[in-house]
């Protein structure tokens, strides 16, 4: 079962909570045990499983990622400005697919665990491919 969920991301770099969707889309699947794959088909955006705890998490994270990979523009890379440059080298360290497995119907992760769409290059309308997988 493939199912696509939607996502506004805001204007600029951002980590977005999407747990409590991806759950929903594992609970209507029906699926008691297996696994969930999600993958974010962007170049400029990701997917992670982090804590959401503590929305410092998500500015440490972004924080660390900018200093990193700053926007700049000798990046012989600029099809549309230095900040997509960037994006996109943000978006491969991060990665853009994690696997989660399903235990009695729900994701099995640990309580402060949350699932974050990266997003590098917004504002942006984006996808999630979510692949549940019974089994």
């Amino acid at each position: 079962m493939l199912i696509t969920l939607s996502l506004e991301t805001p204007a600029g770099d951002a980590l977005v909570d999407i747990t409590q969707q991806v759950k929903d889309a594992v609970a209507d699947s029906g699926v008691e045990s297996g696994l969930c794959a999600m993958i974010a088909p962007h170049t400029t955006a990701g997917i992670t499983l982090n804590s959401a705890l503590d929305p410092a998490t998500a500015s440490d994270i972004l924080a660390d990622l900018r200093r990193l990979v700053p926007t700049r523009v000798d990046f012989a890379h600029q099809y549309d400005t230095p900040a997509d440059a960037a994006a996109h080298i943000k978006a491969s360290l991060v990665g853009n697919s994690i696997s989660l497995a399903i235990a009695d119907g729900e994701l099995a992760i640990g309580w402060s665990q949350f699932v974050m769409f990266c997003e590098f290059d917004g504002p942006r309308r984006r996808e999630l491919q979510v692949k549940i997988i019974a089994g």
